[in-house]
């Protein structure tokens, strides 16, 4: 299936949408692919290639959303539901092969920051398992980093995963018994 199959069923909170909820995430997906690391820069890469899209996505559309739309989506989207979505598109698109290297990190969102003045700042960390081999991520994981540990996180992520005969990469954090007994099981069995 496609990555517009997947996005299609994550519920849409508006009201009266002029766009369809599946076309801003793929615009958002597609400009953070490309290297956009914030609302302005996914706004430019929009702009950029308004005409283009319009055309190969066969949009009805004079024009694609502004920055006002994509900055409204990305802070009220079902994260949930566009990970879930996300890691089913991925896990189709890019299947991990025997002797893969899958990097693991966790990456605060700056914006998510509750209490920055407190020394137990609590904030949304997104987990991902990269795939060095094939060069894309194939897996992501959301985290509130004062209800969860990246630990947990990344057992649980993995888990979903369900790889085998895979080669992990892993900050020093995860240097733990029980989380390296686990993964070295799950990389051993063929």
């Amino acid at each position: 299936m496609s990555l517009i199959t997947h996005l299609k069923p994550i519920p849409d909170f508006r009201t009266q949408p002029r766009y369809p909820l599946w076309v801003i995430l793929l615009l958002v997906i597609m400009g953070t692919m490309s290297g956009c690391q914030g609302y302005r820069s996914l706004e430019d890469f929009v702009q950029r290639h308004q005409q283009v899209l319009l055309k190969v996505l066969e949009l009805p559309y004079q024009r694609l959303p502004s920055f006002s739309t994509l900055r409204r989506i990305m802070v009220r989207v079902d994260f949930a539901a566009l990970t879930v979505a996300f890691n089913a598109w991925a896990s189709e698109t890019f299947p991990t092969v025997l002797s893969e290297q899958i990097a693991t990190d966790g990456k605060g969102i700056k914006a998510s920051v509750i209490d920055y003045d407190n020394c137990y700042q609590d904030f949304i960390n997104i987990v991902s398992a990269f795939s060095v081999t094939q060069g894309v991520v194939v897996a992501l994981a959301p985290m509130r980093n004062g209800h969860t540990s990246e630990i947990a996180t990344v057992q649980t992520l993995l888990s979903h995963l369900q790889l085998s005969g895979v080669c992990f990469s892993m900050d020093a954090l995860h240097t733990q018994k029980k989380q390296c007994s686990r993964l070295s099981q799950a990389a051993m069995t063929i």
